[in-house]
């Protein structure tokens, strides 16, 4: 198990001071630092081993083909796929989700039929979904939470109907911290025939994911948000629901024949992978996954149960501040609001601090208008931030509460 300050040292970023403060990251929900693991690997692939691949029947090529599939492979083993070819690379999570929208929804959808996300959906899992609905004459159904930011899981289970043709719900809220009951809203929907796409952004950083225990249909995240670099994506899906998509993008490496008279495409994953992929970003995630493993499920949980409990103790305490979202079962995510203080305000002035954290609608303003708000400002931590740093935060934010009440 690494102590703390070995797991500090394996963050460069984490080393410096914003306004002449001491670095204080807690925008974790937003993205995470990367370890210098991650940035090491990817130096070495762009310096001696970059080449395209599936192409060439030169070294490099054959070379960076090779470290792409056991990407591929890893990210299979991280989250139990039962096969590597229900590993799909795209952009990030926003990208697989508008994929099953247009490779697996656009075919099914008619007239009157429904989508059934959560209240607490982000933007990437509402907006695609009203595209394709909008198209068809279909709709998109929201099922309600609780005040306290949690799943109404008997109104969800009476949403479900002949009509409904997949569910989409997110793993963990970005903007609440909620760990939605998965597994058992995917058994609800299975009971009824209804496929399941789970977004799970925000849950793979902080939870162990096995998608064959879930026995979910689609399962998406995004590598930025786990350690790895942007701008690369994973969509997991069921092998035989996958081969009977038809592929949204065209282009080279996802075709089997072309000629002028018609295409005919390969089998998953290259049929969803058109043209040249994220190759360095893939390997990244790689390196990613490896040092995750490396820490090991049990310190992070150990290490963000202490942060998030500590957390929730001391902001507690502070009169003005009231926290939004208190499910039961949470990934480290803070929001709250301050009495007469906008969210805004308080991240600009914490910033002065040093302390980086989140204000606004978080990319879920129907959340925000079901907890009658327009904005929060939201510290969301990792294993690498430190009890020391909740500390400051507290005062930091003892010191704005007196501001706006004097």
């Amino acid at each position: 198990m690494k102590e703390d300050t070995d797991i500090r040292k394996d963050f460069p970023i984490l080393n410096q001071e914003i306004n002449g403060k001491p670095l204080i990251y807690l925008d974790n929900a937003a993205t995470t630092q990367k370890p210098k693991v991650v940035i090491d690997r990817l130096s070495d692939f762009l310096s001696k081993e970059n080449a395209n691949i599936h192409r060439g029947v030169h070294y490099l090529s054959m070379n960076a083909t090779t470290l792409y599939d056991e990407a591929r492979s890893c990210v299979a083993n991280f989250i139990n796929a039962e096969n590597d070819d229900e590993i799909i690379f795209v952009r990030g999570a926003t990208e697989a989700i508008n994929l099953v929208a247009r490779s697996f929804c656009n075919e099914k959808l008619e007239p009157d039929d429904e989508i059934l996300i959560t209240e607490m959906e982000h933007h990437a899992n509402i907006v695609p979904w009203q595209l394709i609905a909008g198209e068809h004459g279909a709709r998109v159904v929201p099922a309600p939470i609780t005040d306290e930011g949690e799943m109404d899981l008997d109104q969800f289970e009476s949403l479900l109907n002949e009509r409904t043709k997949l569910l989409a719900f997110v793993h963990a809220s970005n903007a609440l911290g909620t760990i939605n009951p998965a597994k058992k809203m995917v058994e609800i929907a299975h009971r009824k025939g209804i496929p399941v796409l789970i977004d799970g952004a925000q849950a793979v950083a902080h939870q162990e994911v096995n998608v064959q225990d879930l026995e979910c249909d689609f399962y998406v995240f995004s590598s930025h948000k786990i350690f790895g670099p942007d701008g690369l994506g994973v969509l997991y899906g069921r092998k035989e629901l996958l081969n009977k998509m038809t592929p949204y993008q065209g282009g080279g490496d996802m075709i089997e024949t072309v000629s002028f008279d018609g295409t005919t495409f390969r089998p998953s994953p290259e049929r969803f992978e058109a043209g040249t992929p994220n190759i360095s970003g893939a390997i990244g995630l790689k390196a990613a996954i490896d040092y995750i493993n490396d820490i090991g499920w049990e310190t992070i949980h150990e290490k963000e149960s202490l942060l998030m409990n500590h957390a929730n103790e001391s902001l507690g305490k502070i009169p003005s501040i009231k926290l939004i979202g208190t499910a039961e079962n949470k990934v480290p995510v803070l929001s709250f609001t301050i009495d007469s203080a906008h969210p805004h305000d308080i991240a600009t002035i914490l910033d002065t601090k040093g302390i980086a954290v989140r204000a606004g609608h978080h990319c879920a303003q129907p959340l925000m208008k079901r907890l009658g708000l327009s904005a929060t400002t939201r510290a969301s931590l990792s294993f690498y931030n430190k009890v020391d740093e909740i500390n400051q935060l507290t005062e930091a934010l003892k010191e704005i509460s007196a501001l706006f009440e004097s």
